[in-house]
């Protein structure tokens, strides 16, 4: 097969050091892949059910958590953050909605400083920060990627609706529900089993012209992120819904397909197809104010249609992707989901070269098939 044969190249070229890829269609595993190693030493390899830290790509679960709130009427996208946050409704974010902070258009991308990456473990503190500052930009008028804010206000909104924390409604129920072996941060006696993060390459970038004022430079210099982080107890101690969700490709695929398949996993309906509707509709389109590419979000996830992204396939499809190239699309109109999870980082902040190739590799199998 075409893509197994890319996956392995990739593998044995030592372009991936350890990597997991997957997909379902119409709700069937037709791929399930992992090769490699754990460690730059080679002296570990990456097995069936090693996991990794997924980066960015944590925030596609993060947000279906809060699509099961709302298919149950816990949480509307329609009403006021402050309904359920009333602290949040201050500083101009009075009006701020929850389809706001689920589609990155809310304004509060970042912290004001000072605060550094060991602040996101403290939920409370990071949480009532974000209440009483003002957004950066209108919020609903542009996009701003909310690299590591959307776990935190979105973490708080799940407490206000359910009296727990967000990793509790992602292990307890819709890990279960989805036979998913997902969670935020990674449980101690699992980390025997975690492959650590291999940062990218360093990118020597011209900050000159970025204003400090911009939403970019604020939400990237507070905090400031270290990829070395990933590989520390703390890190994997907190519970973070943005950025360090633990998993691997079949773990994304098994999350995601409940959007591929409409709302439907195996004979049972887990959302209904009002708020499976919900994701692909458009929120923004446009430069994104944060990461300076062309994006479009719906309620929760990217949609397909952007040039940052041209591999991703048309239609009904959603999608987002991980700091170094982890990833899973959703393509509800073909029902396929892809995931895609690794260990050695590209340079990349959206998507990589090689997400590329298998993604591509895929579709063009899918297609002639």
């Amino acid at each position: 097969m075409a893509v197994r044969e890319v996956f392995a190249e990739a593998v044995a070229s030592g372009e991936e050091l350890g990597a997991s890829l997957a997909v379902d269609v119409g709700g069937h595993s037709v791929l399930d892949l992992w090769g490699g190693f754990r460690d730059p030493e080679h002296t570990a390899p990456w097995e069936e059910n090693t996991i990794t830290n997924l980066w960015s790509t944590t925030k596609t679960v993060t947000a279906l958590a809060a699509l099961f709130l709302i298919d149950r009427g816990l949480l509307d996208p329609y009403e006021r953050v402050a309904t359920y946050w009333p602290e949040f409704g201050v500083n101009d974010k009075e009006d701020i909605e929850v389809r706001h902070i689920l589609s990155h258009t809310s304004g509060v991308s970042g912290w004001d400083p000072p605060f550094t990456i060991e602040d996101l473990a403290d939920h409370t503190s990071a949480a009532s920060r974000l209440a009483r500052q003002a957004p950066w930009w209108e919020p609903g008028t542009a996009s701003g990627y909310h690299v590591a804010t959307y776990g935190t206000l979105i973490d708080e909104l799940v407490r206000r609706v359910t009296g727990a924390p967000l990793n509790d409604l992602i292990t307890g129920e819709l890990a279960v529900a989805l036979d998913a072996d997902i969670q935020l941060g990674a449980r101690e006696t699992d980390w025997t089993r975690v492959a650590p993060i291999v940062p990218p390459p360093p990118v020597k970038a011209d900050l000159s012209a970025v204003s400090p004022d911009s939403p970019a430079f604020r939400t990237f210099s507070a905090p400031v992120l270290l990829a070395e982080a990933a590989n520390t107890a703390w890190w994997r101690r907190a519970r973070l819904g943005a950025m360090n969700g633990h998993g691997n490709a079949r773990s994304l695929v098994r999350s995601l397909r409940v959007i591929s398949g409409e709302g439907v996993v195996g004979s049972e309906r887990l959302l209904s197809r009002d708020t499976i509707d919900l994701v692909f509709h458009e929120q923004s389109e446009g430069s994104d104010l944060v990461l300076g590419v062309p994006l479009r979000f719906g309620i929760g996830f990217a949609l397909s249609g952007s040039s940052a992204m041209p591999y991703v396939p048309e239609g009904r499809t959603c999608y987002w992707t991980g700091w170094g190239g982890s990833a899973v699309i959703a393509d509800a109109d073909r029902g396929v989901t892809i995931g895609y999870a690794m260990n050695r980082m590209s340079s990349s902040f959206i998507g990589s070269s090689r997400l590329r190739r298998y993604v591509e590799t895929v579709v063009d199998c899918l297609a002639s098939s």
